[in-house]
């Protein structure tokens, strides 16, 4: 009886600082996307050019996103001080004077990879499961505790790593791909890092019981689905060759949609 006491103690106890970071480090390892198979076959340059452009343009659909998702949870913040943290990542993605901003660096891939740009604007060839999981996303910080709204945006933990990963092995493997269509995620190396530094503090510091702390990796965990979910999406639908009626369909769809 005293044994069993004392493990029910255990288990409700907060984690120390450490054992939660390693906890949540623990979480990336295990499920972030860069674990996907469609990530290993962009990188190393197993796919065309039209798969390329699937790609890009279902993940603009997260990218426009993130400003909307990052005002929703701002409505819900009463800290002036968190307000004013927060907002730079509204600005990251949406431009400041005389700096574009990340949405505008994403069209310079897709006008790269030869996308009408009205066509990208208007979102209407995404795939439903990206469109779904982004939402959800959305839907998730608006819903959940201020908590769980910030710290669901603790996969940023692991970002920079699949960054210099794409740069590097996308530069290499194809000739469609430049500098200048690389350039959101050469901004985003420095960017991520930071605010992944500031979103692990602040849950470290705000997470003060052990039901508060599951609630973080919780959060992660979701993140991470949403993440998973839109590869998934991507490699059933244009590797495996099942695209859903209305979905962007390359023009070189037929040259190459299953694995060598």
């Amino acid at each position: 009886m005293k044994n069993t006491a004392l493990k029910i103690n255990q288990e409700t106890l907060p984690l120390s600082a450490d054992e939660f970071e390693n906890r949540l480090r623990e979480i990336g390892k295990e499920r972030y996307h860069d674990n996907c198979r469609f990530h290993h076959l962009l990188h190393s340059g197993k796919l065309n050019k039209g798969q390329v452009q699937a790609w890009a343009l279902n993940r603009y659909y997260y990218q426009i996103n993130i400003s909307i998702k990052d005002s929703a949870l701002m409505s819900r913040i009463k800290d002036p001080e968190l307000r004013r943290v927060w907002i730079k990542r509204i600005l990251d993605h949406d431009g400041r004077k005389d700096d574009e901003g990340g949405i505008e660096r994403w069209y310079k891939l897709t006008d790269g990879l030869d996308m009408d740009r009205d066509y990208v604007k208007s979102t209407k060839g995404i795939l439903p499961a990206t469109r779904f999981s982004v939402d959800a996303y959305v839907s998730f910080v608006k819903e959940k505790s201020l908590l769980e709204g910030v710290t669901s945006s603790l996969t940023e933990l692991f970002a920079p790593k699949i960054h210099k990963e794409r740069i590097v092995g996308m530069l290499e493997n194809y000739d469609f791909i430049n500098d200048q269509t690389m350039a959101y995620f050469k901004k985003r190396v420095d960017q991520a890092t930071d605010d992944a530094d500031f979103v692990l503090n602040y849950a470290i510091k705000n997470a003060h019981t052990r039901q508060e702390q599951e609630d973080v990796c919780e959060a992660l965990k979701f993140k991470t689905d949403v993440l998973w979910v839109m590869q998934d999406a991507l490699y059933h639908s244009y590797i495996n060759g099942h695209v859903p009626p209305g979905a962007f369909k390359p023009e070189d769809f037929n040259d190459r949609y299953t694995e060598d």
